[in-house]
């Protein structure tokens, strides 16, 4: 699933971001233009912003800091993404704490030595965990809980003590160009740091939007869409298998949800497919080219399979489709032309044009997306950052 539509993403982000999303303020402005907050502050990483831009960040006098020691919680069920960065020499020594594949990984470059490391527990697992970074000599060493997770040595010749000029801190995001990175990774984290003491000085961050936006009390794993955007694949990513056809299975309570689940599109063609629940009927209507059928059941998981020749769609467990429509070439023509050329949208209506913007936007929790019996991951689709990719509020 490494390539998908990207024809005008840039647009449709900017537009989403300026006509879906109104901010207030918190936080005291510094006089430059930036809300100030304290370091302590629960902090929703995930918030929308270009990706690689911290969400917040702070500079410190090198003369100012007694102790290279800094620590937060950190909580998430997402398994990529930035957490932590700090540099000094204006970004030529860094530092980055992330996750892959839910492992902490430290990526370090100072004078001539460029390191990367990955180990101890997997963090991804939705409780809060206390993450403790510092500097002691020539070792980083990151703790989990109170136990070693990293230790990293930093043993050269040409290492010199920096005690002058400043210290960059950021969360959420990076100050350097990610082509000196060493191991590349996805970096909006759906994750919440708090409770953050840094280099045991009290020091305000400036935040780079207006309004924080706020973390669950309590979480559960799924894509929470609030009803504001919605996630976009190139359907030629899921080709369809001529003995087993695209099977896409969605799992969680779908009588609690409102909106379009599901929609598949091709430019200058009619929408072709769209899955829309309605949480006050406690209905899914399932819409194919002029066809219509509504499944009035409570149910829990959805499966759809588009085959070369018919759809198919089972509700629950059943063993047999609850409905299924034949493809008749005459009557559906662009149908293989459709998997091949068009979209397919998570959370949204596709309508006409080039833009493919959406309408009908869901609102509420799948706890889980699978094509082909595989985790779909919102993150690697063009996508409004409204969405919580990985998890939901319980």
């Amino acid at each position: 699933m490494a390539v998908f539509w990207k024809a005008k993403a840039g647009g449709l982000l900017l537009t989403w971001s300026l006509t879906l999303l109104g901010w207030g303020a918190e936080g005291q402005g510094n006089g430059r233009g930036k809300k100030e907050v304290s370091g302590g502050a629960t902090v929703y990483l995930g918030q929308n912003r270009d990706i690689w831009r911290p969400l917040i960040h702070t500079t410190v006098n090198l003369t100012e800091i007694s102790s290279i020691r800094s620590s937060f919680q950190l909580r998430t069920y997402d398994p990529e993404g930035t957490v932590f960065y700090g540099d000094t020499k204006n970004g030529n020594d860094w530092f980055i704490l992330s996750l892959k594949d839910g492992i902490p990984l430290l990526q370090i470059s100072r004078e001539d030595i460029l390191v990367s490391v990955t180990g101890g527990p997997k963090l991804n697992d939705g409780k809060w965990h206390t993450l403790e970074v510092s500097n002691r000599g020539n070792f980083v060493i990151l703790e989990v809980d109170g136990s070693n997770g990293l230790v990293v040595s930093l043993a050269s010749k040409q290492l010199k003590e920096v005690i002058s000029g400043e210290l960059r801190l950021a969360l959420g995001g990076i100050l350097i160009n990610r082509d000196k990175m060493i191991v590349q990774f996805v970096s909006q984290m759906d994750g919440c740091v708090r409770d953050g003491n840094w280099l045991n000085i009290s020091i305000p961050w400036e935040a780079e939007v207006e309004e924080l936006w706020p973390c669950y009390q309590n979480i559960k794993p799924g894509s929470f869409f609030p009803g504001t955007g919605f996630a976009i694949f190139n359907a030629s990513v899921f080709p369809i298998e001529k003995d087993h056809g695209v099977k896409i299975e969605l799992l969680g309570d779908l009588s609690q949800i409102n909106g379009t689940i599901l929609s598949i599109r091709a430019p200058g063609q009619e929408l072709l497919f769209a899955l829309v629940a309605n949480n006050n009927t406690k209905e899914v209507t399932v819409a194919f080219s002029s066809d219509k059928s509504v499944i009035g059941e409570i149910f829990k998981r959805l499966v759809i399979i588009f085959r070369t020749d018919k759809v198919e769609v089972f509700s629950d467990e059943q063993e047999y489709p609850s409905f299924q429509i034949p493809i008749k070439p005459e009557s559906q023509p662009a149908y293989l032309t459709t998997w091949r050329e068009g979209h397919i949208a998570i959370g949204g209506l596709l309508g006409e044009g080039e833009d493919n913007i959406c309408s009908q936007f869901l609102t509420g929790c799948l706890e889980k997306i699978l094509v082909q019996e595989k985790d779909l991951d919102l993150d690697l689709a063009v996508k409004h950052m409204s969405i919580s990719s990985h998890s939901c509020p319980a």
